[in-house]
């Protein structure tokens, strides 16, 4: 619901309307797809809550994760691919 998923699309091209997005991850695949993002406001509030990590000075960038750092986010439910 609300696009939740597509932010990065979104500060991508921000005059494509919410409800395109999905189209911007559709044709750019490669350049989304394996960026972690999630499904769920819920697991967004959720994870700032309880997450150590996360707080309101969290800045993040795009970079390259570990596999391990992949698998953790699977497991917590926080990333779709």
């Amino acid at each position: 619901t609300y696009h939740v998923g597509y932010h990065n699309e979104h500060h991508d091209f921000p005059f494509v309307t919410g409800k395109n997005l999905h189209l911007v991850r559709k044709k750019a695949p490669e350049f989304y797809d394996d960026i972690p993002h999630y499904h769920s406001w819920i697991k967004v509030i959720w994870d700032y809550i309880v997450d150590e990590k996360i707080s309101p000075f969290s800045r993040v960038k795009r970079v390259t994760l570990s596999e391990e750092e992949i698998a953790e986010m699977k497991a917590r439910g926080g990333l779709v691919k």
